[in-house]
């Protein structure tokens, strides 16, 4: 990282992963030391936080559907004010800060305000589960393709321009990022446009954290047990023809 000049200062976009410090990239590690401020979303926090130095400043700034969160343009508005004024600042992002994670709306913050910034990329959630769960993303002959998607839009909803025929794909993993709201309503559009709703399905919620739940089931299993249970944890969904049978 570039030693910060008196004005403006640096920012890194670290990515956490998916909550186990074991997961931090080495580049991670050195700017989480070496930095004066630290912007952290709630899944980013915990033990990753240990590797901050012991004079850095530390600002939650986390954002969790259903509960009080910081505004997107206030946490632009802290990354600009710290930098300004010179310091080394890292935000601390779930997973890899590349998806879904508002990273474009920051980085447009910092671009309009001339302030030098990094992105360090990490371990996404959706790799974490795969691996916790003991299974690959692809297979070969039936799983060439691996798609990432969401769930829900800026209003929470099941979004309306979904692509049907990419993700119904039999021949696809499909990943959901916060879709367990929605996840009953998509399964019923998947059935319709063709995917068996026997096709296996995962369920990884609070992935890398102490309580870790992993739930292999299929697509109509998952919508069911997402209408009888409420959304308590962070989780995310895979579907597709997974390895389960090794």
């Amino acid at each position: 990282m570039p030693e910060p000049a008196p004005f403006p200062g640096f920012v890194s976009l670290v990515s956490a992963g998916p909550g186990d410090p074991e997961l931090l990239t080495l580049k991670a590690v050195d700017r989480l030391a070496r930095a004066d401020v630290v912007l952290f979303d709630d899944l980013a926090s915990g033990p990753v936080l240990d590797h901050a130095g012991p004079k850095a400043e530390l600002i939650a700034v986390g954002k969790r559907a259903g509960r009080p969160s910081a505004r997107q343009d206030h946490v632009n508005a802290l990354l600009v004010e710290h930098a300004l004024a010179g310091r080394r600042v890292v935000r601390l992002k779930s997973g890899d800060a590349g998806f879904f994670g508002r990273l474009e709306e920051e980085l447009v913050a910092l671009a309009q305000a001339g302030i030098g910034f990094e992105i360090v990329p990490g371990v996404t959630s959706a790799s974490a589960a795969a691996a916790a769960a003991g299974i690959p993303l692809t297979r070969r002959l039936t799983a060439r393709r691996v798609q990432f998607i969401t769930g829900a839009d800026v209003t929470g909803q099941l979004p309306g321009d979904i692509n049907w025929a990419a993700i119904a794909d039999p021949a696809v993993t499909t990943v959901v990022f916060m879709g367990q709201r929605s996840f009953p309503e998509l399964a019923r559009g998947l059935r319709a446009h063709g995917l068996p709703g026997d096709t296996p399905a995962l369920f990884a919620e609070s992935v890398g954290h102490p309580h870790q739940r992993l739930i292999r089931t299929t697509v109509d299993g998952m919508a069911a047990m997402m209408e009888a249970s409420a959304v308590s944890q962070p989780g995310l969904i895979i579907y597709g023809p997974l390895a389960f049978d090794i």
